[in-house]
């Protein structure tokens, strides 16, 4: 069994939480959290979510959901936010040399995604959302949040209308506005990189194709994450949890995460749109069920 181990070599269940320096990883542990952040990080650049409805379903699989006192959603979403970063960064490479980051859309976004970001980690850790029931339920928020996702997505997947193109897009800064502070908000309360609302969002506003949309939320998600990430580390300790235990999770999954990103983001401009749609709702499908039934 996947497990945790202190230097005091006394083994404990996954549910276990840590809160203590001097803890490490077992092997297996290490090398399924790496596949975690391979996979995230090459579904996260490919789509543009940033991977962290990857990352939190598979840490709540591998060490449970605050059972005792264990790692809850709170570590997670800290974690998951700050290899966010390193999921975008590449990908967000790809896209540019691409040609499909759209600036006139970021221009508006980013500021406004930066503000509502912080906005989003400070309601995440409100009193309804704290202790063990707290985290289980922030988890089911993010869990019919991606009901929404699929939804609109599958209803895009069979009723595509014709091609878009940047050229027709309809920018404005109240569209690109509305899109940033969906994103920020959405982004620092579930403790994902947002493109899972940017994307359709930027295709309903904006007009814009999806894989501009992509684009654009991995390159704000560069820095959204980033800024949430600190932020929600930071009050971690509201909540009896260590940010060094985040940062071990973040560096465990980083790694591999970056090699994705690479992989995700070359992706996104040689599979066929529909293709990319269809893995997005089957990411979709698995993060809710796991969510769901926590």
């Amino acid at each position: 069994m996947l497990g945790l181990r202190v230097r005091q070599n006394h083994v404990l269940d996954r549910t276990a939480v840590s809160a203590y320096a001097g803890w490490m990883f077992d092997a297996g542990t290490i090398f399924v959290i790496a596949l975690v952040g391979l996979a995230a990080g090459t579904l996260g650049g490919m789509l543009g979510v940033g991977g962290s409805v990857i990352m939190i379903p598979a840490l709540v699989l591998l060490f449970g959901q605050d059972r005792h006192e264990g790692f809850n959603q709170h570590l997670y979403q800290a974690a998951a936010m700050l290899v966010n970063v390193a999921v975008v960064l590449p990908a967000f490479y790809r896209h540019n040399k691409a040609g499909a980051v759209t600036f006139r859309a970021l221009k508006w976004m980013m500021p406004v995604a930066l503000v509502f970001v912080l906005v989003g980690v400070w309601f995440s850790n409100a009193s309804i959302f704290r202790g063990s029931d707290g985290a289980v339920w922030l988890g089911r928020v993010l869990a019919i949040f991606l009901v929404y996702v699929i939804y609109v997505n599958v209803r895009r997947l069979f009723a595509e209308r014709g091609k878009r193109s940047a050229a027709s897009s309809r920018i404005t800064p109240a569209r690109s506005s509305c899109v940033g502070a969906a994103m920020g908000t959405v982004a620092g309360l579930m403790g994902i990189g947002g493109g899972a609302i940017a994307v359709p969002l930027q295709q309903v506003l904006m007009n814009l194709p999806l894989r501009n949309a992509i684009s654009n939320s991995c390159a704000i998600i560069c820095i959204t994450a980033l800024v949430g990430g600190i932020y929600k580390n930071a009050t971690l300790a509201q909540h009896g949890l260590a940010w060094t235990d985040s940062l071990i999770i973040a560096a465990l999954l980083a790694p591999t995460a970056i090699v994705g990103g690479f992989i995700g983001g070359q992706l996104t401009h040689l599979l066929p749109v529909k293709l990319v749609r269809i893995a997005f709702i089957l990411l979709m499908i698995v993060a809710a069920w796991k969510m769901a039934g926590i």
